[in-house]
C-alpha cells in the first residue's frame, strides 16, 4: 500500500508492506535480517520492519520522490528476499 499525504506543503510518501510466513520464527528471522536497513536511512526517509506472529510488517515514510521511495522499496525487497534465500539454505544444511 502506497499512500501521500501533502501537509503545510510538504508532501510525505507512506509504504507498507506486509508480508506472512509460515511462522512466527521466520518472520522474526527474516525482520531482524533486514533490520539494519531502520538504521541507515537518510534524514528524509524513515524505515521500519517488524514482526507480529507469522507476519513481518515494514514501513517507509519519506519526504522525498517517488522515484526514491521506489528505489528504497526495492532495496528492502531484495534484502528480504535474500533473508528468505538464506533461511532456506540453513534449513537444507540441517
Amino acid at each position: 500500500m502506497i499512500s501521500w499525504v501533502n501537509c503545510s506543503g510538504v508532501s510525505r510518501l507512506m509504504v507498507r508492506i506486509v508480508l506472512d510466513y509460515p511462522n512466527k520464527d521466520v518472520a522474526r528471522a527474516v525482520s531482524r535480517a533486514v533490520s539494519p536497513d531502520n538504521f541507515k536511512a537518510p534524514s528524509n526517509m524513515h524505515v521500519r520492519s517488524m514482526w507480529k506472529d507469522g507476519t513481518l510488517i515494514a514501513m517507509i515514510e519519506a519526504e522525498t520522490k517517488l522515484p526514491t521511495l521506489i528505489a528504497t522499496v526495492d532495496d528492502l525487497l531484495f534484502c528480504v528476499t535474500l533473508a528468505e534465500k538464506t533461511l532456506l539454505g540453513v534449513k537444507k544444511l540441517r
